[in-house]
């Protein structure tokens, strides 16, 4: 799988009333983390197409406060006609506990139509990169 990471330092506007991460921020890191890895990962005469969230599956397995280091990383783990899933692990990069997991279930939409578009062999090929490492 090719995996891209990034991290992120968790600041008072992530916060909700109980001085945790707040839920909705989690969603957003996960878009975020998901449409950085397409654009830095394709190359841009492939970037011409318009990817849409058909669902999201999120477990919450720990909090983070103020100040804490989050280390995210993501990859695709299946790719069928015009969808993709795509899972997301959020780690406190000190203590390496898992605080969220998600898997995400994207879908290909062609930019004239709007309409579902399989995802290319040659699209695909890119994430596939480095199996087994």
């Amino acid at each position: 799988m090719l995996y891209y990471e990034k991290t992120i330092s968790v600041t008072e506007d992530d916060l909700d009333e109980l001085e945790h991460v707040n839920n909705v921020r989690y969603v957003q890191w996960i878009q975020d983390i998901s449409k950085e890895h397409w654009r830095d990962t394709v190359p841009e005469e492939l970037q011409n197409v318009i990817w849409v969230v058909l669902s999201h599956h999120i477990s919450y397995k720990g909090s983070a406060r103020l100040g804490d280091v989050i280390h995210l990383r993501t990859f695709i783990s299946e790719t069928r006609g015009a969808t993709s899933i795509r899972k997301v692990e959020m780690r406190n990069q000190k203590t390496r506990e898992l605080l969220v997991t998600a898997k995400t279930n994207w879908c290909l939409l062609n930019p004239a139509t709007f309409r579902p578009m399989r995802i290319s062999d040659e699209i695909s090929a890119i994430f596939k990169k480095n199996r087994g490492s």
